[in-house]
């Protein structure tokens, strides 16, 4: 490790322009994508902003650790799919919870109640083609000034990036799985 000298200035000049809402995407091989959006969402709703969480890929049923938390937090999370890719009996079927799902979210960014919407592992509905990639681009484009989305997942379709306002790529350097430690509950659920 290098020492370096800690910055003795602000590293930066405030900008200029006016507050709105942004698009912020978190993608990359690395983890930690949902956790980052999850983060966003606690921040705001710690300061009394209206919080909407929607999961692509997670059964309405789930129970996993965020789940549990914002139910005690009063944050609303919505799981729209049935699992993970590879465990779905129907492809067709994910497909048309995807779409439907979509409606659900759609409707929640332009309705402008909320300060927040995260739209959790949507990359994939629209990467496998299950969900049409302009009618998001048009909503991110179209939605209320004020308004935050969050979207997360690997492979963000370019279309995505280019219209987001912050992008960050989590970098996979090293994972337990890899060296054959399954997943564990409370660090990765």
């Amino acid at each position: 490790m290098q020492i370096e000298q800690a910055p003795t200035e602000k590293p930066y000049t405030k900008p200029e322009g006016q507050r709105r809402g942004l698009v912020l995407v978190n993608t990359g091989n690395g983890k930690g994508k949902s956790t980052a959006a999850f983060g966003l969402a606690l921040r705001a709703h710690g300061r009394g902003k209206s919080v909407k969480i929607f999961q692509f890929m997670k059964v309405p049923t789930a129970r996993f650790g965020e789940h549990r938390m914002f139910e005690q937090l009063g944050m609303p999370i919505e799981g729209l799919g049935d699992g993970f890719s590879w465990k779905s009996q129907d492809q067709e079927q994910s497909a048309q919870l995807a779409r439907e799902g979509w409606e659900r979210a759609r409707n929640a960014i332009m309705s402008g109640v909320h300060f927040m919407v995260v739209l959790d592992e949507i990359t994939y509905p629209l990467i496998y083609g299950w969900l049409p990639l302009e009618p998001v681009l048009q909503t991110l484009r179209e939605r209320p000034h004020a308004v935050h989305v969050v979207l997360t997942g690997r492979r963000c379709p370019p279309e995505i990036i280019e219209l987001a306002d912050t992008v960050t790529e989590m970098t996979l350097v090293k994972h337990a799985f890899q060296a054959g430690i399954p997943a564990q509950r409370g660090i990765e659920d």
